[in-house]
């Protein structure tokens, strides 16, 4: 998944989510900071919404499962990870992946987990704390094993 993509998506979902709020068209583009007009617009697919306004989707509307259900659990991990290619430094608790994630490896205290909807990856420790965020699988696996090796220390 990369930025056009998640562009595309949520564009095309945009006034699902206002109604899903119950927001009127006024209040939506005042929460997202656009012009009435713009957010029409996006609504009727006559044109896109920018990153940055997807970003700011995503922030605002998190709890939204429209936007669960286009990018999973964790749209804001989704969005971080592709702005920043990576995440590689521990973020705090998950819920764990019990629903949007499968397992693909562990190692010691850690396991590899892969988002089946957006399909990025993700380490996670016994804790459940994220440590490390990535699209590339090869990239995910290295940092798995090189998180494993420095816990045996």
């Amino acid at each position: 998944m990369d930025k056009q993509e998640v562009i595309d998506l949520l564009s095309s979902k945009m006034k699902l989510i206002r109604v899903e709020k119950g927001y009127t068209q006024d209040k939506m583009a005042e929460v997202l900071g656009i012009s009435k007009k713009t957010l029409v617009q996006i609504e009727k697919g006559r044109t896109q919404a920018n990153w940055t306004q997807v970003v700011a989707l995503c922030a605002l509307f998190r709890d939204s499962e429209i936007i669960e259900s286009v990018l999973g659990d964790s749209p804001l991990e989704v969005i971080e990870t592709i702005a920043h290619e990576e995440i590689d430094a521990p973020k705090g608790k998950t819920l764990g992946g019990k629903v949007w994630w499968r397992e693909i490896k562990r190692m010691g205290p850690f396991r590899l987990q892969q988002n089946i909807i957006s399909k990025h990856y993700r380490i996670l420790d016994v804790y459940d704390d994220r440590w490390y965020s990535s699209f590339d699988k090869e990239e995910a696996l290295r940092r798995l094993e090189e998180l494993a090796r420095a816990a045996k220390m």
